[in-house]
């Protein structure tokens, strides 16, 4: 299927924008990664900060992004790589300590969630799809109607940190045995039937929505990956920033910043960070912040999707 998107239909507005510019700093004859380049706000303010010579390697797995990137980047010819690809793969095209800076904008695009064909939230009725690269071949609705309770109710509980996940993976079972579930409301209505919103500010079907989306795209495998990816691309002084919006991917986020500024690894198998399991290394890193960055009250009024944004920093030795 060939992909199509106007570069004006592919909207995004970029989170803690100065802060991020703040944090990698770019200057003119350095190099900086944008790992989810999105509607390429960030990358446009990367090398207006790092002009005239600045370069950036950039890349998104979403074509429309890409398409929308190049775009959006013209102005800079000459000065950035853009390719379609996943952040975890970063070490396979950019040298080893070439960049100065790495960022790592996690959330979804207001593009991917407000059109309804790519099937990414229950507020826009459409096919229950959610790939970010629509070249791969799982989709939400194969999940959805192909895995068995016990495997949607453990989904729904370890990536949406859905309480009720028994009943809602039973409710979704039931609802698939009278027709496949292949809308994203079908699925939200069988969602609310059982956990009714009863004036909550938040959907019932929110959770069941990022899980879905986190497994149908590997989130957490390809940030896991794309985390030493990451820092091994950066030379000493670089800066690595990260945007979360979940407390699933900050954690990993938090806990691998935490090890590498340790000055020491923990042996293979041990089951807790206790000093007879610790093997001594120099440092790799340092915090930047000790707490994570947050939007401001001014930020969130003009995009409410940045509220639950959190950028961490770290800075290689």
């Amino acid at each position: 299927m060939t992909e199509v998107c106007n570069v004006t239909e592919f909207v995004h507005q970029s989170v803690l924008l100065p802060e991020v510019i703040e944090a990698l700093r770019p200057r003119a004859g350095g190099r900086c990664f944008d790992g989810c380049c999105g509607g390429a706000g960030h990358s446009a303010a990367i090398l207006e900060a790092s002009a005239p010579t600045g370069f950036l390697y950039a890349c998104d797995q979403d074509g429309d992004a890409v398409a929308t990137a190049n775009e959006r980047l013209a102005p800079f010819a000459g000065r950035f790589e853009i390719q379609r690809r996943n952040f975890s793969e970063l070490a396979d095209w950019i040298p080893s300590g070439s960049c100065d800076g790495a960022l790592l904008d996690l959330g979804v695009s207001s593009h991917q969630l407000e059109v309804g064909p790519r099937g990414f939230s229950f507020q826009v009725d459409g096919p229950l799809d959610m790939r970010m690269d629509r070249r791969q071949g799982l989709t939400a609705a194969d999940l959805v109607n192909g895995l068995p309770e016990r495997e949607l109710a453990t989904l729904f509980w370890e990536l949406g940190e859905e309480r009720e996940s028994r009943r809602i993976a039973r409710a979704v079972v039931r609802e698939r045995d009278m027709r496949p579930i292949e809308s994203t409301r079908q699925l939200a209505d069988a969602v609310e039937r059982v956990c009714p919103r009863n004036g909550r500010r938040i959907h019932p079907a929110s959770r069941v929505f990022q899980a879905l989306r986190m497994r149908t795209n590997d989130e957490l495998g390809a940030l896991q990956r794309g985390l030493r990816s990451a820092t091994d691309i950066l030379a000493p002084g670089g800066r690595l920033a990260i945007i979360t919006f979940h407390s699933l991917e900050d954690r990993m986020v938090r806990e691998f910043m935490r090890a590498e500024c340790r000055d020491y690894d923990l042996v293979e198998g041990a089951d807790a960070d206790l000093p007879h399991y610790r093997i001594p290394r120099p440092a790799r890193a340092s915090l930047v912040t000790r707490k994570a960055i947050l939007p401001s009250d001014a930020e969130i009024r003009t995009n409410p999707r940045a509220r639950s944004a959190q950028l961490r920093v770290l800075e290689t030795l």
